[in-house]
């Protein structure tokens, strides 16, 4: 929800920020204060008045809500435990806090937990968020919410934008999609679900092939925790998560919402909804074969008016206007009914919208419905029974639609009536039938829209938000889009005034093929171009320019949305479950690429470094494996990096099995990939040739530590020591300082140069506030140690451990022992070099772009310069 601003309109996803605010002075003029903006419109509360049918109490409820004030909310995220874990500092520190405050005479109302979302993670309070950053009786609660959300331990995120996660149903193994999934919230919440279970699993699996014994609280009572969930890959998550945006500045907000949650099984890509491509994926059964990948669980939360956000987009009260809505709705049904395409058999799309509007909701899904097979295929999901407590009303069966002239129509047929008396023979403008409840004479004129789902703000202090969840029953061919109905003659020209089907161009492929209609028929417009290329590989070059949108809110999509990839058709028959990952029917990763097209530089648009794989023997991944003693159960074909030469230069990635086929089969397909795993391993220079040049990144450590070998692994276990190791940089263990290390002092006196892991395993229950099991990336060096962790993760750990604010320590800067001339000045050396990476760590979390390796060659003549690896630009 809250997209920003898109042309002029304002609200929901299609707005933003108040563009008269504080965050739109570009100059250094004192800030400026604007009259409120009168909530109130005459039109909107017309309209809601007639549509929604409430009680004349409810009514007046329903009005004084949005007029309100937004609750703040926000969510504890990662994995369950450890969400569980700051969320009990909450608890205990803050709210008890929180309940002396008093503002103006009045005792503050502390934070309260959502009732219907699971385990208690989701909070609300209503003090505004001024006084909360402003009253000093606060200080202590605010440095905690913006600590814990800098390093992504909780997202303030809206009520009601929680839902539709939730509503998905998501098991280990699935493959989800979230087509329109920027800035990031819920896609944040299905990357847990994918990961849901996946710590205890992989401990499971560890203690067995070590030979320790599996204790029983290393069995837990969640299900998806279990190793039989998603035993497949050691314990570790085969599924995938796919987050798409249509906007390349959004693509990357993405990265920095999803890149905390430190995962391999995920990818950011950035196409038009609508007409998102088909992805190639292995076929061990018939490698010749062409395979397509179908989702099991697909997000379409889409483009919206957003008049359930009234209540944070103030704006919207002077703004609203019909037409938000009406120029919207083709849009909507067009990425619903492509979801539904991509959709494998027995899978679940959530539809959802931040409006209140049926135009955009109760009619798109029964327009998509129509236009997939009818109730036959599609069934709307009943989901009465999930989140119990969640108060809701059911979806609209019967509702009238308000034009841009203010006028109300009940049903197609009354437009038509109106149409045949007017003189031109024109209906009113951007009506068209789909918007309209299904004919008494149609497939869907039982639909049972009712078991949709809409959440009003008064009925628990939120925003308004529409849900849906629509179940495919089987395969189908979706029926062609019809082209706008006017019900008569345009008597000034005397022909029909139908509108252009605004997604039909020439396609000027050299190959010859004509007029591929790819929003609405994407499986001819991949066949005509599979039968007419030489080989599956071979590239589509990028489309011309589609036609002109039909209305200002369809224009602000992107103009130029990709064809679906070059293949069988869109919603031909699904691939094998993601649970049981296929194999790449290639030697290596490495080696399929070699007959993959290198992708095309575009003078016209952003450019994004290709996805190379390196091989199991590649001679960097050997000596990196060697010098940890990496298990050999750990896989060694999951690495890539991000240049056009294929080689490690500054940093390597890790994947799932999923996501590299999925690079690798669709590299120079016209797919655009964004982003896609996570950070594993960063280069460092290294005192010696024995070191190892390559040090493990904080991002890679969770799912690398349990498969480092005890030679490189320290254990800690006192609470002081981490405190120690947090607070001081570059602390001195030369001489008699590793004294001062406690239990560790002695482990890391013997330990070798280089980075190895440090596994914090507290007592457990000797300490509520240290329970946490960890891994952290130390470095030794000559004559200290440093924990390669960003500045502003060690302070937000300091204070969610020990309460505790004290500024860090540099102890580099302290001059050593000066006897040994030698060992100092390289030690001085190598601390300006670790304190570089640090620098370097703090910059990829402030999502400030690091170049990967110089570009392979010069961009095309008249191009603009481009970086060489664009690997995390700022959004």
């Amino acid at each position: 929800m809250g997209r920003g601003n898109r042309g002029k309109r304002s609200g929901g996803r299609g707005g933003g920020r108040n563009r008269g605010g504080r965050d739109n002075q570009r100059d250094h003029r004192p800030y400026q204060t604007y009259p409120a903006v009168p909530k109130e419109n005459k039109r909107l509360e017309e309209y809601y008045n007639t549509l929604v049918d409430l009680p004349d109490e409810e009514r007046v409820e329903f009005w004084a809500a949005l007029k309100r004030e937004l609750p703040n909310s926000f969510r504890f995220c990662g994995s369950k435990g450890h969400a569980l874990a700051v969320k009990r500092l909450l608890q205990t520190r803050y709210i008890p806090e929180i309940t002396r405050i008093t503002h103006e005479g009045v005792t503050v109302e502390t934070p309260k937990a959502v009732p219907w979302y699971p385990d208690s993670l989701a909070w609300s309070m209503t003090t505004p968020k001024n006084v909360i950053r402003k009253f000093p009786p606060f200080a202590a609660f605010q440095k905690f919410l913006v600590s814990e959300t800098s390093v992504g331990n909780i997202s303030r995120q809206e009520v009601v934008s929680m839902i539709p996660p939730l509503l998905m149903d998501v098991k280990p193994g699935m493959t989800v999609l979230d087509l329109c999934a920027a800035p990031g919230s819920k896609a944040a919440q299905l990357l847990e679900m994918i990961h849901r279970g996946e710590e205890a699993r992989i401990r499971q699996v560890v203690k067995t092939f070590s030979g320790d014994a599996v204790k029983s609280e290393d069995v837990h009572e969640d299900e998806a925790a279990r190793l039989e969930a998603d035993p497949s890959d050691d314990g570790r998550a085969t599924g995938m998560l796919i987050a798409n945006d249509a906007d390349y500045k959004r693509s990357h907000m993405l990265i920095h919402q999803l890149k905390r949650l430190s995962s391999p099984n995920m990818i950011v890509t950035n196409h038009d909804a609508t007409m998102y491509p088909s992805l190639k994926i292995p076929n061990p059964e018939k490698p010749s074969v062409p395979n397509y990948l179908k989702f099991d669980r697909i997000l379409a939360d889409v483009p919206c008016s957003g008049d359930g956000t009234l209540r944070k987009n103030v704006n919207l009260w002077k703004d609203w206007t019909p037409s938000n809505a009406l120029g919207l709705h083709l849009t909507q049904v067009r990425i619903l009914v492509r979801a539904l395409q991509m959709l494998k058999p027995g899978g679940r799309v959530v539809y959802s919208t931040c409006s209140m509007n049926p135009v955009e909701n109760e009619s798109v899904v029964a327009a998509a419905i129509a236009r997939c097979g009818g109730p036959e295929t599609i069934e709307i999901v009943d989901c009465s029974d999930q989140l119990p407590l969640l108060k809701r009303k059911p979806g609209l069966k019967e509702w009238k639609i308000m034009d841009k002239a203010s006028r109300m129509w009940g049903s197609w047929a009354e437009v038509e009536e109106y149409t045949k008396s007017t003189e031109d023979g024109v209906a009113p403008g951007r009506l068209v039938e789909s918007m309209f409840p299904p004919a008494a004479d149609s497939d869907c004129a039982d639909l049972p829209l009712e078991r949709c789902m809409r959440v009003y703000a008064h009925q628990q202090d939120t925003g308004g938000f529409f849900i849906t969840a629509l179940h495919k029953k089987s395969e189908f061919k979706a029926k062609p889009e019809e082209t706008r109905k006017q019900p008569a003659q345009n008597r000034a020209n005397g022909r029909p005034n139908v509108a252009k089907r605004p997604l039909e161009e020439d396609d000027k492929e050299e190959a010859g093929v004509k007029k591929l209609r790819l929003s609405e028929e994407p499986a001819k417009a991949e066949a005509a171009i599979a039968a007419e290329k030489p080989a599956p590989e071979a590239k589509v070059e990028a489309q011309p320019e589609a036609a002109k949108k039909e209305t200002a809110a369809v224009a602000a999509l992107p103009p130029k949305p990709d064809p679906p990839a070059a293949g069988p058709p869109a919603d031909a028959a699904g691939p094998p479950s993601a649970t049981a990952t296929p194999t790449p029917q290639v030697s290596t990763p490495a080696a399929a690429e070699e007959s993959v097209p290198e992708p095309r530089r575009k003078p016209d648009g952003p450019y994004e470094e290709p996805f190379k794989f390196l091989a199991p023997d590649h001679a960097v991944i050997t000596s990196v494996a060697e010098f940890y003693n990496i298990s050999p159960r750990f896989p060694s074909d999951r690495y890539m990096v991000r240049n056009a030469l294929g080689e490690p230069a500054k940093a390597i990635y890790y994947t799932s099995a999923l996501v590299r086929d999925i690079l690798v089969l669709n590299q120079g397909r016209g797919v655009k990939f964004v982003h896609g795993g996570v950070k594993m391993l960063v280069k460092q220079d290294a005192p010696s040739a024995e070191v190892c040049r390559w040090r493990i990144q904080s991002e890679g450590m969770p799912i690398l530590h349990g498969y480092v070998g005890p030679a490189r692994v320290v254990v800690l276990r006192r609470k002081e020591t981490l405190r120690r190791l947090l607070v001081e940089m570059f602390p001195k263990i030369a001489g008699d300082d590793w004294r001062r290390m406690d239990e560790i002092g002695e482990r890391v006196r013997d330990l070798a140069l280089g980075c190895c892991v440090l596994r914090v395993e507290p007592e457990d229950g000797a300490d509520e506030d240290f329970g946490e099991h960890m891994a952290l990336p130390l470095w030794k060096s000559f004559q200290s140690l440093n924990l390669m962790l960003p500045k502003e993760d060690r302070s937000a750990m300091l204070l969610r451990i020990y309460n505790d604010t004290t500024p860090l320590i540099n102890m580099g800067i302290q001059k050593g022992d000066k006897t040994k001339d030698g060992d100092a000045k390289k030690e001085d050396a190598e601390m300006k070099d670790v304190a570089a990476a640090v620098a370097t760590e703090e910059a990829a979390a402030a999502d400030v772009a690091v170049p990967d390796a110089p570009a392979a060659e010069a961009a095309p003549e008249g191009a603009a310069a481009v970086p060489a690896a664009v690997e995390e630009q700022q959004a």
